[in-house]
Formats: structure tokens, C-alpha cells, sequence
């Protein structure tokens, strides 16, 4: 019914949105597989990183030595340091950098060595930190003591100010 003061009356009540999301009514994304021999080849039936649109997820990187594949000598703080070169090899591949990195996973031997490894990746993630989470685990593959997983975003990236807190 018209209001006397605004006009007709509006309907306010919710109505259900209908999105198709058959693959039939999707736009294709496209996946590329980003593999380079200056990291470690995958050790099993996995890809270095794969990079779907603008967002590549890179497999956990353990302290290998590509020319070897064998773990690097010299304990955490080592295998944390060749974990991180490898990951930048394959960021590299992609013509992206650890800022790029937005979130990474680190998985421990021994959550003890939590600290020693915060030392290495300070040193290649300097601001604007990824995300990250850390976990200890009951072993890692070819003994490893450090895993590192990430993702990134390709492509320009602009760091906005911090939003103020309410």
C-alpha cells in the first residue's frame, strides 16, 4: 500500500539469490604446473608448485640439496636455510619473490627448534610477514627436521596502511 509521507511502499523482503555453478556456466581458470631443476624434484606424485589464476601453491620444501637430493649437514638452522633457497628457486620460476609469499606452513620435528628456524626466516621475510602456522610432526619424509609450504601471489602487489582498529 502507498505511504501517505514516501510513496509506494517497498517490498523489504529477503529473496534468494539462483547462481549456477554447473561447469557449463564457468569461465575456465587456467592451471600451470611451475617446475624448475634448480630446486628439488618432487619426491613423490606432486608437482614443485602449481599456479592456478594468480595464486601458486608451493609444495613443502625440505632442506634437499638439488645437485644431491640429499639433506644439507649442519642440523635445523641449515636445513631451514636450504628449505628457503629452494623455495625461492621455485618463486623465481614463476618471476615472483618472498614477497609474494602469503602464507606459509611450517612443519617441525621438534617444536623446540621453533626458535632456530624464526632465525633463518627472518632473514628472507623481512616485512609485511605471511601468514603462518607452525606444527610439529611425528616425522618428516628422508628425515628431515624442517618443512616449509607456501603460497603466493603473482603479479603486482600493493601493501596498503593497516586498517585503523575500531
Amino acid at each position: 500500500l502507498p505511504s501517505p509521507h514516501c510513496g509506494p511502499r517497498q517490498d523489504t523482503r529477503a529473496r534468494a539469490v539462483i547462481v549456477d555453478l554447473s561447469p557449463e556456466t564457468m569461465s575456465a581458470l587456467i592451471r600451470r604446473i611451475i617446475s624448475t631443476a634448480k630446486a628439488p624434484g618432487a619426491i613423490g606424485p606432486y608437482s614443485q608448485a602449481v599456479v592456478v589464476d594468480r595464486t601458486m601453491y608451493i609444495s613443502g620444501q625440505l632442506g634437499l640439496d638439488p645437485a644431491t637430493g640429499q639433506l644439507v649437514t649442519g642440523g635445523t638452522s641449515q636445513e631451514t636455510k636450504q628449505a628457503l633457497i629452494n623455495m625461492g628457486e621455485i618463486l623465481k620460476a614463476a618471476h615472483c619473490d618472498y614477497n609474494h609469499v602469503i602464507k606459509t606452513t611450517v612443519l617441525l620435528a621438534d617444536i623446540n627448534d621453533f626458535n632456530c628456524v624464526n632465525e633463518v626466516y627472518k632473514q628472507y621475510f623481512k616485512s609485511n610477514f605471511p601468514a603462518r602456522a607452525a606444527y610439529q610432526v611425528a616425522a618428516l619424509p628422508r628425515g628431515g627436521r624442517v618443512e616449509i609450504e607456501a603460497v603466493a601471489i603473482l603479479g603486482p602487489i600493493v601493501n596498503a596502511p593497516m586498517e585503523q582498529k575500531l
